[in-house]
């Protein structure tokens, strides 16, 4: 099987799924906007072949190395960079390249534009907010008056909480159409609720291999905007109704033979016509693992290796690895340089011991969303996630 991967040095964790498809004897290749002697030593050993590009956002570029590859390995069976950013590129190369173990590029637009998620989730029985494709200003004030404030506005492509904001007045809506972004932006009534993400390996029936379900802060935004400290965690069990509301959001939009991060609300407020405190209500579909070292903290709350897991799909289309049996809770604290904490590195790594079992400055590029210093631990319940957080994120009184 020949097996090209894009960027595969990026997360640089991403050696992982390379090195398991490796040791299923699969053919690698990779594809990477980093030099070869930059790479990880882990992911030489992983890759058969590795090409250079100076931009991989340069298609042409992508398309030589991959029909590079063809030519001197054969026919491309599979194609993926597990990467938001390199979805549609992704698919676009299936395409060229008549691949199809994976989406093509006719269909990327259901997955990619937050507006044409809608119809799928309908589709799936799952309720999501009301939606408005921002047009004027008059239109967008006549949604409010429907939805009342307050709304949020996001691109209708974007990643993560990026170019996001919350509305809450005429004044913040005036402000945002005197500086409309050029890009299509979509306006959504706002839910108040947590963020919870179906973590899922879909086999070639949409059918999942494993199950997880991370809780997210309920406004990454905020994190962004104000500098917050970033917190989150990995449940020992992904309840049955996320695993409910997952799967048939997985088979509504057709997906097959991936890794999916599949976003919900967990209403904490009742909201009319969509739903009770802790019912699941859609929020967006990410066609890729979860972002930060989430596939690392998912195989830490089941004692598990997704990446093994994915490559068993990719090879087998089946799950290999049982259940371990071992399951607990899994929560990333972060702390940002321009704060003063109450506890020292010193202190957090005495107090935690061998349950932190991650401990490393973020890269700069990934600093705004997951903080400058992160510490990882397992815990053994939701009490215990709590106090870690407060232990490590603590400030010192101004």
């Amino acid at each position: 099987m020949n097996f090209v991967f894009i960027s595969p040095q990026f997360p640089k964790h991403y050696w992982n799924f390379c090195d398991r498809l490796h040791k299923n004897g699969v053919t690698v290749l990779g594809i990477g906007d980093t030099p070869y002697d930059g790479l990880q030593e882990e992911l030489k050993g992983a890759l058969t072949e590795y090409y250079y590009v100076p931009e991989l956002s340069d298609y042409d570029q992508v398309m030589r190395a991959v029909a590079f590859f063809t030519f001197k390995y054969g026919k491309i069976d599979w194609l993926e960079s597990n990467n938001e950013f390199w979805l549609e590129q992704d698919a676009r190369l299936r395409t060229d390249f008549h691949i199809t173990t994976g989406e093509q590029y006719e269909n990327i637009g259901r997955i990619k534009h937050k507006s044409a998620m809608k119809e799928f989730y309908a589709k799936a029985g799952v309720p999501t907010a009301r939606l408005h494709k921002i047009t004027d200003y008059e239109a967008a004030r006549q949604f409010i008056d429907l939805v009342g404030y307050p709304v949020i506005v996001k691109p209708d492509i974007g990643v993560g909480a990026c170019d996001t904001y919350k509305l809450e007045k005429d004044e913040d809506l005036a402000k945002f159409f005197a500086a409309l972004p050029e890009v299509p932006y979509v306006m959504e009534e706002f839910i108040t609720g947590d963020i919870c993400s179906y973590d899922a390996i879909l086999d070639a029936d949409s059918n999942p291999l494993l199950e997880s379900m991370t809780v997210w802060p309920p406004s990454v935004m905020d994190i962004l905007q104000k500098q917050l400290d970033l917190s989150y965690y990995t449940v020992a069990h992904a309840p049955v109704e996320i695993k409910g509301v997952g799967r048939a959001t997985a088979k509504a939009f057709g997906v097959k033979s991936r890794f999916v991060h599949l976003e919900f609300f967990r209403l904490t407020k009742a909201k009319p016509g969509l739903g009770q405190v802790g019912d699941f209500i859609g929020l967006e579909v990410n066609m890729r693992p979860a972002g930060g070292y989430t596939p690392d903290m998912i195989d830490f709350a089941h004692a598990t290796d997704v990446y093994q897991i994915w490559a068993d799909m990719v090879t087998e289309n089946r799950r290999i690895l049982p259940d371990s049996g071992e399951h607990c809770y899994c929560v990333y604290a972060s702390r940002r340089d321009v704060h003063e904490y109450l506890h020292t590195h010193e202190e957090i790594l005495a107090r935690y011991g061998n349950r932190i079992v991650m401990c490393e400055r973020m890269p700069e590029m990934m600093a705004p969303q997951m903080g400058n210093q992160m510490y990882t631990a397992k815990v053994p319940d939701e009490e215990a996630v709590k106090e870690f957080i407060s232990f490590v994120q603590a400030r010192r009184e101004q």
